[in-house]
């Protein structure tokens, strides 16, 4: 899925049948480990990794009773309990648990276990919120003990419309409650809705245009899903029969090629480069071509503010999350970091993830943290490289004719053949019978062995097999 704003792409959204997300999914889990000198513990819910849950994550003691409770003293190996996962599993890490369980509908968020009324911050007018509040109040019934979180969308909702919702979501979750009483652990007891699905529910607000599908399966599922709970944007659901592509009609292949790059070019002339490690990403920026028209200051000023607007983009685009470090060209006018830092916060405005971000270090950087649920675009399309192994570069062909010129050496004064033979990659071959030809002849003197070579087609530059005959 990809939104579109003004004609270009602002978020990209990628789910697969075999590997959907797993955030909001509820479970019944086991406890398999408790580690009391990490305060956490790690959970059965029937995934390939054990998902972890930490002390603060446990909701009833949290919020309820001695809150200093140490996890030892609450969960024991082999006890079952309901959770819900707050984070994906990213890397080598497993999904992140909570206690809490919280099932979003279209204008709310029910919390089953948190008895309060909660407004979305977007909603700024106090008067509103407290209507809205007073409004949501009035509905709820008398054996309500669960809470609820009222949506931006549910703005100009009816009272009809929250009451809608709000049976919608006490009767899921009167069912989850009766799975998870005959269910087993582990068990998967609710899983959330999929990502068209979600789009439907998450984006039905005003400004929306329209929702364009390409596949009439989706359109068709899609027109009954909004029939049902989001009547508002049934009107802007369009089903595309067009021969191109929907995707590449609209660019957005190409958008995906650049997210994927490490460097991303400036309208200016400058460049950006942006470097995802697994403790942090760093943005680089570059004036590159961009020669200006007054001054260098004024040059550097103007470079900054643009990559200010597609660093943010770029963050959305890419789903980029954790420590991200921005290195601006260096300023030395205070109003221009000023100018260039609120130019920042517009941008990451647009951005629904929660983000803190801090002033200009006494280094010149910028840095900020945007809370990571999810894996990155990266990491969803590519994986690691099979011939550099992630680092980005390889062992150049006299590096590893060397390395080979080593391992003869090495295994020569351990064994006793009746000749070595290399298998290696052409370069790496080519390299030995050419100028490192005496180098070899040396090495076979210095041994007394024959050192035969074989080209093997497979390997690649890094490889190589000494093989004693």
């Amino acid at each position: 899925m990809a939104i579109m704003q003004a004609g270009v792409v602002q978020e990209l959204h990628i789910e697969r049948l075999q590997n959907r997300g797993l955030v909001s999914n509820i479970y019944m889990g086991k406890v398999a480990r408790v580690l009391p000198g990490m305060q956490s513990a790690f959970v059965n819910i029937g995934l390939e990794r054990a998902a972890f849950l930490h002390v603060a994550d446990i909701w009833e003691e949290r919020h309820g009773g001695d809150s200093g409770k140490p996890i030892e003293k609450i969960l024991s190996e082999g006890q079952s309990l309901m959770v819900q996962v707050i984070k994906d599993p990213l890397g080598t890490k497993g999904a992140r648990l909570s206690t809490q369980v919280s099932i979003a509908g279209r204008l709310l968020v029910y919390l089953p276990h948190d008895p309060h009324i909660g407004i979305s911050q977007r909603i700024e007018d106090e008067t509103e919120r407290q209507l809205l509040r007073e409004k949501l109040a009035q509905l709820l019934p008398p054996d309500e003990t669960g809470g609820y979180i009222i949506r931006t969308v549910a703005e100009s909702a009816t009272e009809a419309d929250l009451a809608l919702d709000v049976e919608y979501l006490r009767k899921l979750w009167q069912d989850i409650r009766g799975r998870a009483l005959v269910s087993g652990a582990p068990a998967l007891l609710h899983e959330d809705l999929s990502l068209a699905q979600r789009a439907l529910r998450d984006f039905s607000r005003e400004d929306l245009g329209r929702i364009v599908v390409d596949s009439r399966e989706n359109f068709q599922k899609l027109q009954a899903f909004a029939a049902k709970f989001t009547p508002v944007v049934l009107p802007k659901l369009e089903h595309y029969t067009g021969e191109r592509p929907l995707f590449d009609l609209n660019n957005i292949e190409e958008e995906i090629e650049k997210a994927l790059s490490r460097r991303v070019d400036l309208k200016s002339g400058g460049y950006l480069i942006l470097d995802q490690t697994e403790a942090m990403t760093t943005v680089d920026v570059n004036t590159g071509g961009f020669v200006g028209l007054k001054s260098f200051d004024d040059t550097i000023f103007k470079t900054n503010l643009e990559a200010a607007q597609v660093i943010a983009r770029q963050l959305r685009l890419r789903n980029l999350g954790g420590i991200i470090i921005v290195d601006f060209i260096d300023m030395d006018n205070a109003d221009h970091r000023a100018a260039v830092l609120a130019e920042f916060h517009k941008a990451l405005a647009r951005d629904r993830t929660k983000m803190t971000v801090s002033e200009f270090s006494v280094l010149g950087l910028v840095e900020m943290t945007r809370k990571r649920t999810r894996e990155s675009l990266e990491h969803v399309l590519c994986e690691t490289c099979k011939t550099c192994g992630g680092r980005g570069a390889v062992k150049t062909a006299r590096t590893v004719c060397f390395e080979i010129l080593r391992e003869i050496l090495r295994v020569a004064r351990q064994f006793n053949p009746r000749e070595f033979r290399i298998l290696a990659s052409q370069t790496v071959i080519d390299l030995l019978l050419e100028e490192e030809s005496q180098a070899m002849a040396m090495l076979g003197d210095f041994i007394g062995k024959n050192i035969s070579m074989q080209v093997e087609t497979s390997y690649n530059q890094e490889q190589y097999d000494v093989i004693l005959m």
